[in-house]
């Protein structure tokens, strides 16, 4: 599909995402650098922008070892050229025919399984040309969400009969890390990334005990990889996503600086409502989404680049209600038509509201990146070159 970049992002089409390519490649290189000093892999997670111009940076132009949630960002990306895929979302019979079709075709594509059902498809899908399933244990740190308990006896069983299944070759453990993220602090974050670290040695020296042997030890989240523990090192691979984006919420959480956030929402004042104090923006939840209004965080939810003072007060789905914490709005310091930029509350979930891009470099539009979108593998996956430099 055709379309004119506009020249600056002033000239941007409203309500549209910004992606800031100068701090996006700070950003990358600040996370590689820190895993090459750690002397782990870094194998980050794309589910946050779903480019590949994004995956290309963030892989140091390798198109090699990334994490994808959806059988459909883990079949765009293959397409694209990319090899080394995991896909970090358990195993399940309903997927296994997906997964077979990526495994078949890629060098490296890697599964993760909680449990007994996720082992047994495993065992019962067979691959071509005697290939075996590259898998690893989904393991609960805490989070509760997926995975099995770390410290339990279902984590040994599971991964024995995986790494006596003749057509599996376990290569350890993985964990995301979620709760990090109700962590605030930098001094925090290091020493719940050190429990986190703890907990997945131990687990894998309870597994070498019993004859299986862990060559992988999987953990990251952006909070305890922005400020990483001591003892990551200690680890194999680091797995952040977010990092890529920076957000608001991150930014409360002590992980980022203001100058870190390489995203932003534009979005121009569409009407003025002065009995209410209040004036209306084009960007509703369509292009905010939801996250952050039911925490309400010091500040708002969502940040006004430069203008402190302003309070998102709430969403429809294709308008915003603005208004102040001053006594009164200065409504012609608003008038309408004016361009205004919103810095989000959490980026992955703004990012995947839009289906094109703005990438800047300073005031300057460079380009546009078209993210894949959706949970289902598609057949006409046709990369297209977008300006990205």
């Amino acid at each position: 599909m055709s379309f004119d970049v506009p020249p600056t992002v002033n000239d941007v089409p409203t309500p549209c995402f910004l992606v800031d390519l100068d701090k996006v490649k700070r950003n990358v290189a600040r996370m590689r650098d820190a895993c090459s000093s750690l002397g782990v892999e870094h194998r980050p997670h794309v589910r946050c922008h779903r480019t590949l111009e994004g995956g290309e940076l963030q892989t140091g132009g390798t198109r090699r070892k990334i994490v994808v949630s959806t059988l459909d960002e883990a079949t765009f990306f293959a397409d694209g050229g990319f090899e080394d895929i995991l896909f970090a979302i358990p195993i399940t019979q309903s997927k296994i025919r997906g997964c077979q079709k990526l495994a078949n075709r890629l060098n490296e594509f890697h599964v993760l399984f909680d449990s007994q059902h996720g082992v047994q498809s495993l065992k019962h899908a067979t691959l071509k040309d005697g290939k075996k399933w590259s898998a690893l244990l989904k393991v609960d740190t805490g989070h509760a969400r997926t995975g099995v308990l770390c410290d339990s006896e279902e984590a040994i069983h599971l991964a024995k009969e995986a790494h006596e299944a003749e057509n599996v070759d376990f290569k350890g453990v993985y964990t995301h890390e979620g709760h990090s993220y109700f962590i605030k602090g930098v001094q925090e974050q290091m020493q719940f990334g050190h429990e986190i670290v703890d907990k997945l040695l131990t687990l894998a020296s309870r597994l070498r005990a019993t004859g299986v042997d862990c060559r992988i030890l999987a953990a990251g989240s952006t909070p305890t990889c922005s400020h990483p523990a001591e003892n990551a090192g200690l680890l194999t691979e680091l797995h952040p996503g977010a990092y890529f984006f920076y957000d608001q919420e991150l930014l409360l959480l002590g992980c980022c600086t203001s100058a870190d956030i390489a995203c932003r929402v534009a979005t121009r004042v569409v009407s003025h409502k002065k009995s209410h104090n209040e004036f209306l923006v084009d960007a509703g939840y369509m292009a905010l989404g939801h996250d952050g209004i039911a925490q309400q965080p010091p500040g708002g939810f969502c940040k006004f680049q430069e203008y402190d003072h302003l309070r998102m007060v709430c969403l429809d789905q294709e308008m915003g209600k603005v208004t102040t914490t001053n006594s009164k709005l200065d409504f012609d310091e608003f008038p309408i038509g004016k361009i205004l930029f919103i810095y989000p509350y959490h980026a992955g979930s703004t990012a995947s509201q839009h289906p094109l891009y703005f990438v800047h470099s300073g005031e300057r539009v460079t380009g546009t990146w078209r993210p894949t979108r959706g949970w289902h593998p598609r057949s006409n996956h046709v990369p297209e070159k977008h300006l990205c430099a």
